[in-house]
């Protein structure tokens, strides 16, 4: 495969990319093509320097995916504006927390959810217009911008593992080339058609987008409430491509699917996918090539695997993607052995400029490194094999410490489902006065006799969970993953 070319551009180029006739956008109300993109962006833009605003003003959108939702990353980006997109399923206190630290001057919305917003969630200096106020006015349309590809172009809120969402501050750079990464080691064409469930205020969701373009292809942007609604959805609009987390892939095989579909690819992020979950991925869709991969929104993406590999390195989470500069480190900074846990620590063009207005945090994550480029300390344990496969163990701040052994709880998750007496299972350290901490599973179902057998069979004496606790369903945070923190809240006594 060719290199990927590593001159960065501004964003709002990727109207450029595709055939002017080719379909960029597929709805329901209508397909956009790459020169329809391009007016668009182009009017958008014109209307919203209209408004007042200037280089470097944060504009705030709170939607689903609709047509706006989607113009807004190139338009902010063509305007010279940062755009701060909020999770359409966040609730009141956190919309308003981020437009608060955001500094936004625009947030641009629908009324039923504006309506939820009390006068102070709303900071003065910053106006709340719906959009159908946005596609209705008329502006003069700006040319594709010439803007420093280092210039700042959005802000994605994450909340982390503790304390308030955080800014990540992303360039123009570091958005062109995870998108030229990603469409390089996917082989994107612009003959894939895209199917975007995931939500735009989430890295990956938003890279959907972005790299479908950079390839020419099609996006096809959908709003889903049931596992059902994707399966319609691969039926009706017949997609190459889905991107996912592993809840998601989880309830998409507890459904019927025909033998065969349109999808030749599924992508995971956002979480490990399981070697249970993998052979039901294998056989729901067994016509698409599963790409395993791993990534932080301070750096986008870090590690793929080939998934010609994926059978025989199941828990693996691959190499370096295109761009990324991927080290495993020792607590002294030193590069870690083959087969010595450490840190992966990523460096590189695709690296994040620190959280936005939080130089303490800033400085805790994001070090220089000896030639003076920024590197992103990610708090992630992983592994390197000796033929250069990374493996993840587990973050730093959810390690289980007990009995002066460190667990895993990914490797007691895995374990758990591979009982098949549970799809999905989170394990948490509690506080226990005789050993530091002792583990509580959290299991999603009925109760189930088979899995405390085959955890004593397969798991040492210090990884066996104290208790096992068992909910109809896990709670999800916005962006579709397990909410561990909600239920290490719950644990704490």
């Amino acid at each position: 495969m060719t290199v990927p070319d590593r001159e960065p551009r501004p964003l709002d180029h990727l109207t450029l990319r595709g055939r002017a006739d080719a379909v960029a956008i597929d709805r329901r109300d209508g397909a956009l093509s790459y020169a329809g993109l391009e007016e668009a962006v182009g009017s958008l833009a014109g209307w919203l320097v209209s408004r007042g605003l200037t280089t470097g003003d944060r504009v705030a959108s709170w939607l689903p995916k609709t047509r706006l939702a989607l113009l807004l990353p190139l338009a902010t980006a063509r305007a010279g504006l940062i755009h701060v997109p909020v999770n359409p399923l966040l609730k009141r206190a956190q919309v308003a927390h981020i437009l608060v630290d955001s500094g936004a001057r625009l947030l641009l919305s629908q009324a039923p959810r504006l309506a939820t917003l009390s006068a102070d969630d709303v900071p003065s200096g910053c106006a709340a217009v719906t959009e159908d106020e946005a596609a209705g006015a008329g502006a003069p349309a700006l040319p594709p911008s010439d803007v420093d590809p280092e210039t700042l172009a959005a802000l994605l809120y994450t909340s982390g593992s503790t304390g308030r969402p955080k800014g990540v501050m992303l360039t123009h750079a570091n958005l062109w080339l995870g998108a030229v990464s990603v469409a390089h080691y996917l082989a994107l064409s612009p003959a894939d058609r895209v199917l975007a469930v995931l939500p735009l205020a989430f890295d990956y969701g938003q890279n959907q987008l972005l790299s479908t373009w950079h390839a020419g292809g099609t996006v096809i942007p959908i709003d889903y409430l049931v596992a059902r609604d994707v399966l319609r959805a691969v039926e009706r609009w017949r997609p190459t491509t889905l991107a996912g987390v592993p809840p998601l892939w989880t309830q998409l095989c507890e459904i019927s699917w025909p033998s065969e579909t349109s999808l030749e690819r599924l992508t995971n992020s956002g979480g490990a996918l399981t070697p249970a979950l993998i052979g039901r991925l294998q056989a729901t869709f067994p016509g698409a090539r599963i790409h395993a991969m791993y990534g932080l929104t301070e750096a986008f993406r870090s590690t793929s695997l080939d998934p010609a590999l994926l059978s025989a390195h199941p828990e693996s989470i691959g190499t370096a993607i295109p761009f990324a500069e991927i080290s495993v480190r020792t607590p002294d900074g030193g590069i870690a052995a083959d087969g010595e846990p450490g840190e992966l620590v990523h460096a590189g063009p695709l690296v994040a400029r620190g959280y936005w207005r939080d130089p303490e945090r800033s400085a805790a994550r994001f070090r220089p490194e000896p030639d003076g480029s920024l590197a992103v300390w990610s708090g992630d344990t992983v592994v390197r094999d000796a033929d250069g496969l990374l493996r993840f163990v587990g973050r730093e701040d959810e390690m289980i410490k007990t009995a002066g052994n460190r667990v895993s709880p990914t490797e007691v998750e895995a374990a758990a489902v591979a009982s098949g007496a549970t799809t999905e299972a989170v394990a948490i350290g509690v506080a226990d006065a005789r050993l530091g901490q002792s583990i509580l599973l959290v299991a999603a179902g009925a109760p189930d006799d088979r899995l405390q057998r085959h955890l004593a069979h397969v798991l040492p004496a210090f990884m066996q969970p104290r208790e096992i606790r068992w909910l109809d369903v896990l709670p999800r945070n916005p962006n579709g993953k397990i909410d561990r923190a909600a239920l290490k809240r719950e644990a704490q006594p």
